[in-house]
């Protein structure tokens, strides 16, 4: 991979514009159309979707299920302890993104619920050591959901965030964020693009750090993405060969799917059914194999989506279609608009 300055990927907003609220209805949020083609740009409406794609095309969706694993508690000494549960290390024993905890110290939760930190590893995540085995029930029930920093700072969490942070498709619990670009979709869209003659076929990406962990060397091509797991079962490749050998397009939704697609493209044996852990990382350079267009959302300046998004259109089109955007004053960031590149 060449070098890429991780400089040049970065751009102007309003902070205005970083949404903390999700449209309502999901499927009311604007939607940028960017052709790679023609290079024009259209405004649209996310419901628009169906009539902007083809019968015979196949849309991708992520099935994961994003789990209640922020934890707000308290020190033994009596500050905060705001969590997020990375992954289960054993029963009991979670890894968790937190900041200003000290090895040894003691955590309370509501409901009775007490943690001990027992390490700090190389990746900054700690380990902690629960009361309880188990965790995924206590969560279920009392987790919050995991939202963005830069929504997390500047309001506080809400019952309403645990559906709404959510796709109404999602199936299969294993995220510890949303994969974004599916949060526009509601059940009637879903049924509109099936009228259509659109194909549905659904992958399970878990997301994990890897998809939004910063990007911290200067030449964006030395940055590596930590694994995560994927799988595609039999069926649902079988939709999306479909669609490939008759020339349509194969839609991915969000940048999860399309890491997911292109990894099992990129397989020796070539595409097909598979499962197990991905580390790719898409920049510019990045020659697609199977995924076609791309519905997505408006990404973090320097963040690897927005390099993924860079590779697809390109960057100065990319930055082009953000900068009219900005101007036009799209909502950002995982509760914002969206964009199609097809």
């Amino acid at each position: 991979m060449d070098k890429l300055p991780l400089s040049d990927y970065d751009f102007f907003y309003p902070e205005e514009l970083v949404a903390c609220e999700a449209a309502e209805p999901r499927d009311s949020a604007r939607l940028l159309l960017a052709d790679r083609a023609s290079g024009s740009i259209e405004h649209r409406i996310f419901r628009d979707l169906p009539e902007l794609l083809d019968p015979g095309d196949c849309v991708v969706l992520n099935v994961t299920r994003v789990l209640a694993c922020r934890l707000l508690g308290k020190k033994s000494t009596g500050g905060k302890a705001d969590l997020l549960l990375v992954r289960q290390l054993s029963p009991g024993l979670w890894s968790a993104l937190a900041s200003g905890l000290k090895i040894g110290a003691a955590l309370e939760f509501p409901g009775g619920l007490t943690a001990r930190v027992e390490g700090l590893d190389e990746e900054g995540e700690y380990q902690l050591r629960f009361s309880s085995d188990d965790i995924p029930a206590y969560l279920e029930e009392r987790g919050l959901a995991p939202l963005p920093p830069y929504i997390a700072k500047r309001r506080p969490p809400r019952p309403f965030d645990r559906r709404r942070y959510q796709t109404v498709y999602a199936a299969r619990d294993g995220s510890i964020a949303a994969p974004t670009a599916g949060l526009h979709f509601t059940d009637d869209l879903l049924a509109a693009l099936s009228r259509r003659g659109v194909r549905l076929a659904s992958l399970t990406l878990h997301v994990g750090r890897g998809t939004f962990r910063p990007i911290l060397a200067q030449d964006a091509a030395q940055h590596r993405m930590l694994p995560e797991f994927y799988e595609l079962k039999s069926a649902e490749a079988a939709k999306i060969e479909a669609a490939r050998s008759e020339g349509r397009r194969v839609v991915a939704v969000g940048t999860t799917s399309t890491r997911a697609l292109e990894t099992l493209g990129g397989r020796p044996e070539g595409f097909g059914p598979g499962s197990g852990w991905t580390s790719l990382y898409i920049a510019p350079g990045h020659r697609f194999r199977i995924v076609s267009s791309l519905v997505t959302n408006f990404h973090l300046p320097r963040s690897t989506p927005l390099l993924l998004a860079s590779a697809f259109l390109g960057r100065e089109r990319l930055l082009a279609a953000y900068r009219e955007a900005v101007r036009l004053r799209y909502r950002l960031y995982s509760f914002g608009d969206a964009m199609l590149i097809r």
